[in-house]
């Protein structure tokens, strides 16, 4: 494995919409910067080693995380993959969609909910955005949320920045109210 750097992005905001927040809300995302074995080469089918290799680093990163958070329970959780130019959006799609959530379940301790994801491929420099959600409940409002991450030179064009990001204190001054899974789930049976 041949990671060129990892960052690691600490937020924490104290008062959103002129409100000081009962908790603090955390948001804290590792980033790793590593090759992509697969830019500037024909499209093929299998990525069975960038799903290998966003297991290994993602332990890596998820370890990170939640070291940085401490004694900050994370309820909410998110992946994403910002491809190099040279790459394909595919490549992005592997690293976080087959198997890098077992990584995060396990540091985590918890997590059956499914963990949202966003690949996209840029230059470097470029922003993506990590979208949280409850890691325990899908349908937990609060841990919807997002950051931004950018990191001024990577991606370059043949690597790929794999990020994995945990939300701790819940999205800042939380105050809606959706659907419960029962309305969700009787609005569906009446489409069918």
């Amino acid at each position: 494995m041949d990671i060129r750097q990892i960052y690691l992005f600490d937020q924490e905001i104290h008062s959103e919409a002129h409100r000081p927040l009962a908790t603090p809300t955390r948001r804290v995302a590792a980033a790793a910067v590593l090759p992509n074995p697969h830019a500037g080469k024909p499209a093929i089918d299998h990525f069975t080693d960038l799903v290998d290799l966003s297991v290994t680093v993602g332990e890596i990163l998820t370890a990170r995380v939640l070291a940085a958070l401490g004694e900050a329970k994370p309820m909410g959780y998110g992946k994403a993959a910002l491809v190099g130019t040279n790459g394909d959006l595919e490549h992005g799609a592997a690293m976080i969609h087959v198997r890098i959530g077992l990584a995060m379940r396990k540091g985590a301790g918890a997590g059956p909910a499914l963990i949202p994801g966003n690949a996209k491929v840029g230059s470097a420099g470029a922003p993506i955005d990590i979208i949280f959600g409850g890691m325990n409940d899908a349908w937990d409002y609060n841990a919807m949320d997002s950051m931004t991450i950018s990191i001024p030179d990577a991606p370059r064009p043949g690597e790929i920045l794999l990020a994995v990001a945990f939300l701790a204190g819940g999205r800042p001054n939380a105050r809606i109210a959706g659907a419960s899974p029962e309305s969700v789930a009787a609005l569906i049976r009446g489409l069918e």
